[in-house]
């Protein structure tokens, strides 16, 4: 008798993942030098594929159907990139080329592409493993649009493979951010570079170059920002010596 292949069924978290994600792409990528020097970080290979081509695997999985990238550091290269292997996906790109506007500044200038409905914040330069389900759909089944205006995704600090910090945020039992690290102190949990924002951020910001912490501690003093616990693997990949590492742990875990 011929043994019978069974399939595994990921688990479906339920929540409604946004269709739109802006994929953070636009930096300099100095900390990655020199291979940064002919390349933008996004396209540094890591275990075998470009850092933005695990991200856009990440993004097709959960079933996002448009991606705005901004580019400004050799965006030749990046467009050229994501035409000839994205997939699936509709690109959209936000042109930095002029002026580099940063993580809040960048979100800002795409403002009109990015629309009225709750949508995904991904750095190009992420790289992370799912656990159990989908982490993107874990995600979006955790957001709330009536009590939230930033979701962020985080890794235990302890659990922040290559992370060279201290921490980032403090959580309470319900995951709503608490606060931020202090300086000389160690914070339990580190943002990933995943989030959910709503467009509400968006609204009464300068067209200037500013962080995302800014969209952050405006929604942290309003109750509004929270965290989510990510449950697989997740790597920092800022340096090349990061890489070998990040290999080594991919294939271990």
């Amino acid at each position: 008798m011929t043994a019978r292949r069974t399939l595994a069924i990921r688990p479906d978290p339920g929540g409604t993942v946004p269709e739109t994600a802006m994929v953070m792409a636009a930096g300099l990528g100095k900390r990655m030098r020199p291979l940064t020097a002919t390349r933008p970080k996004p396209l540094i290979p890591v275990g075998g594929r470009a850092l933005l081509d695990h991200v856009f695997d990440r993004l097709r999985a959960a079933g996002v159907k448009r991606a705005i990238v901004n580019v400004h550091y050799l965006a030749d290269a990046l467009e050229a990139h994501l035409a000839a292997h994205v997939r699936g996906i509709d690109v959209v790109i936000s042109d930095e080329r002029d002026r580099l506007m940063e993580t809040g500044g960048g979100i800002v200038k795409a403002r009109e592409l990015i629309g009225d409905k709750p949508f995904l914040v991904a750095n190009a330069d992420n790289l992370w493993v799912d656990g159990p389900a989908d982490t993107i759909r874990l995600l979006a089944s955790r957001w709330d649009d009536a009590t939230m205006d930033a979701l962020l995704l985080m890794v235990p600090y302890a659990r922040a493979h290559n992370h060279p910090g201290r921490g980032d945020f403090h959580l309470d039992a319900t995951g709503r951010i608490t606060s931020r690290r202090k300086p000389g102190r160690v914070a339990p949990f580190v943002y990933t570079g995943v989030q959910i924002l709503s467009p509400r951020v968006i609204r009464d910001w300068p067209d200037e170059p500013f962080s995302t912490m800014l969209f952050w501690e405006r929604a942290i003093v309003a109750g509004r920002a929270y965290g989510f616990v990510h449950q697989g693997l997740w790597f920092d990949v800022g340096t090349p010596r990061a890489i070998a590492k990040t290999e080594a742990l991919m294939i271990d875990g």
